[in-house]
């Protein structure tokens, strides 16, 4: 789906409507040349009802502003040591960078306001080391911000905070995006940064269940580059704290920001808390998602064709794998009583999908469909795909006189000398 495709958007609005996305914006995607492209995919989510905060950083801006004053700033993320130089050339920069978002989204009709929500306290003596100026959210004033969104009004909020005496501190900027998603109940979090989103060992993690995450992260830490590990590690606090959705993208993809919304496949990473995974049994309107999901398939003639009318008369067999209320995958369980066998059919995954483990979930459901109701044997047929029935779903090789006489009549009429392959459910 192209995110410009408003048919394919119009699904996603009742679940986003007036709810709340916090974005995550790194220093360098600001001054980036495709930030005024991000701005107008942030105005086409106002458009749509959805409240939008904006959060950004402003390392890359403090290490530029310290080399052109010949100074060498104590910390460039928020996490270090705070010293005062460093604090003048986080405001210098945060300040700036403020200052280039309202630009942009006054550009675009949109209203917006940097208000000073964030209230900190000092991050204080650590191991013996005082870390001055850098601070450590306390809490964040979410009457004020509810009253701008309420508004229709864009918050901007720097990698600041302030203390009840007025005093400034240096804050990281994921730390602050995680606090007001969490103050906000926000829906979703993205963090926008240069990189394509978490990748381990060079491989780019597209969707991933948050405990998955955290064993990868306690598994494989150092492969994560450092540049990232930043993001993952707030990744996880955010769904911690109850945000369903922690996307990471970059930022410099043209319409990236709407392709990561709006579309079922994303072009980053997506951690969720919450196992927004669903599998249930299709509906006469799934029909033609059905063909649409098997069409690449049935083209290599891996899946025999299948008409709109075949599904329907056996509609109630089939079974929907939807992520977001959208189907990336499908299964079918046909039922012979009399032999108490049933045939798991039509198994597909959308290409997009793959490598994440719905075909197994999907067998796995379709073997316990078959055990509650009795049934003894499963089988499947299959002409490329027969090798993974064996190593994943534990398949062996069977003969067609294992099928059910109409089903042996069928087979024998197709012409597609398919592989039968059986699974007994019950110990013999």
């Amino acid at each position: 789906m192209k995110p410009t495709d408003l048919r394919g958007i119009l699904q996603y609005i009742p679940q986003f409507r007036e709810r709340t996305f916090v974005l995550a914006l790194d220093g360098a995607i600001v001054t980036d040349e495709n930030f005024a492209t991000l701005l107008l995919d942030v105005a086409v989510l106002r458009s749509l009802n959805i409240r939008v905060v904006l959060v950004h950083g402003a390392s890359a801006q403090i290490r530029a502003l310290a080399e052109k004053h010949g100074l060498k700033p104590s910390n460039c993320d928020g996490t270090g040591i705070t010293d005062a130089p460093t604090l003048q050339l986080a405001m210098d920069a945060a300040n700036r960078l403020t200052h280039e978002i309202l630009e942009g989204l006054s550009a675009n009709d949109l209203r917006a306001v940097c208000p000073n929500a964030i209230i900190a306290h000092p991050l204080g003596i650590l191991q013996g080391v005082d870390h001055l100026f850098t601070g450590k959210v306390e809490r964040v004033d979410v009457e004020l911000l509810q009253t701008l969104l309420a508004q229709g009004i864009v918050p901007i909020i720097p990698p600041l905070g302030f203390d009840g005496d007025g005093k400034t501190y240096r804050v990281n900027s994921d730390s602050v995006a995680v606090a007001v998603a969490e103050a906000l109940k926000a829906v979703k979090l993205m963090f926008i940064s240069p990189q394509d989103g978490i990748l381990v060992q060079g491989r780019l993690i597209r969707q991933m269940l948050l405990a998955d995450f955290e064993s990868v992260l306690a598994l494989q830490k150092n492969d994560i580059t450092p540049e990232q590990q930043s993001k993952a590690l707030h990744t996880v606090a955010a769904c911690k704290a109850g945000i369903p959705r922690v996307h990471v993208i970059n930022g410099r993809v043209d319409e990236g920001l709407l392709a990561e919304v709006f579309s079922n496949d994303g072009i980053g990473t997506l951690i969720y808390a919450n196992e927004y995974q669903q599998i249930r049994r299709a509906l006469k309107k799934d029909v033609r998602a059905i063909q649409l999901l098997t069409k690449a398939a049935v083209e290599s003639e891996e899946l025999v064709k299948r008409t709109r009318p075949m599904i329907e008369k056996n509609l109630g067999d089939y079974f929907i794998f939807e992520i977001d209320k959208n189907p990336v995958a499908c299964v079918a369980l046909h039922v012979y009583p009399e032999q108490k066998q049933g045939e798991l059919a039509c198994l597909y995954v959308n290409p997009a999908h793959e490598n994440h483990g719905i075909g197994k979930k999907l067998i796995q459901f379709v073997e316990n469909k078959a055990r509650e109701m009795g049934l003894s044997e499963l089988l499947t047929l299959s002409t490329q795909a027969f090798t993974y029935f064996q190593s994943k779903g534990g398949f062996s090789e069977g003969t067609p006189d294992d099928l059910p006489p109409g089903r042996r009549e069928k087979y024998d009429a197709s012409g597609r000398n398919s592989k039968v392959l059986v699974k007994k459910l019950t110990k013999p």
